[in-house]
């Protein structure tokens, strides 16, 4: 277990940097994606090759992994395009929301009684982001699309976890990304029809920016995550993830200084997330060490 929440949080440290990156990219949200589909998909089916590890599918098993793929495909559109209408701050902190996407996804999909604690933990996270809401309604757009993110990313983790009890994480990474590549690729041309944009080439800092993006923050990321989820619950993973944007926002505090457009409110929201996070966090341990004992 000690070694699943290590995973964790260094998957969440990791996930921090992606809404940095998203706001250093110059790409719009779909140029953004797709090209971090790209290069992650290629670098894992080079790796997976080299070390003769790569494991072909039967097309009725890429297709539950497919559909996964097209939510992380999905979330990653809307996450960015939050932070490209808004800022880091406002749309890593909408991120937070996953928690209570999750504790209600979870018990519809999987046919189990919903759990009160964790309900009553995503209305604290739930409160903290309406605090944060109510400071400022210029990022309204920002908002809306950064809500819809965490919708498809409590989706993902559900989904996830039935995976990860049936194949390795990497192969599900793998076709995961590799599918919401085909996916996104096919949908592109409509994309860059409706919002065009000057160039669909990165320069040369977009493309580091890049491959640190999906080499770092996408494979390494989604890796330990995955590992995690076969000892953690959906909702343990999201709630922990909340904490992403404490790691985004203290960045974009330093690089952007984005603190000067925040007040009082926005920190005591920031503080009823971390609670969540910090009272799911001992209510696990709790449970761990009481099964333990039961078990002894």
């Amino acid at each position: 277990m000690k070694k699943a929440f290590l995973q964790l949080h260094l998957s969440v440290f990791l996930a921090g940097f992606t809404g940095i990156l998203g706001k250093l990219i110059s790409l719009n949200e779909g140029l953004l994606v797709w090209y971090r589909l790209l290069i992650t998909a290629v670098t894992m089916y080079i790796l997976f090759r080299l070390q003769g590890t790569f494991r072909k599918l039967p097309f009725k098993d890429i297709v539950p992994i497919g559909v996964t793929g097209v939510v992380v495909a999905l979330h990653w559109l809307f996450f960015y395009g939050s932070i490209k209408y808004s800022n880091v701050s406002i749309g890593v902190i909408c991120f937070s929301l996953t928690s209570l996407f999750t504790a209600i996804f979870d018990p519809l999909i999987n046919r189990r009684r919903p759990d009160m604690v964790e309900m009553l933990l995503s209305m604290l996270t739930l409160f903290g982001i309406l605090l944060i809401f109510h400071f400022d309604t210029q990022y309204q757009t920002g908002i809306i699309l950064g809500v819809i993110s965490a919708m498809f990313a409590a989706l993902f983790t559900v989904y996830n976890k039935r995976l990860v009890k049936r194949f390795d994480t990497n192969t599900i990474t793998f076709y995961e990304l590799s599918t919401g590549f085909v996916v996104l690729s096919l949908i592109l041309p409509f994309y860059l029809h409706y919002f065009p944009v000057s160039t669909v080439i990165p320069g040369f800092s977009d493309l580091m920016y890049l491959l640190v993006l999906a080499w770092l923050c996408t494979i390494c990321m989604y890796t330990l995550s995955m590992n995690a989820l076969k000892k953690i619950s959906p909702f343990t993973v999201n709630l922990c993830f909340n904490l992403e944007p404490v790691y985004s926002i203290v960045l974009a505090f330093i690089l952007f200084h984005e603190n000067k457009h925040l007040n009082n409110a926005f920190y005591a929201g920031l503080a009823c997330i971390i609670l969540s996070v910090a009272l799911q966090m001992a209510r696990v341990s709790w449970q761990h060490r009481t099964g333990r004992m039961l078990a002894g």
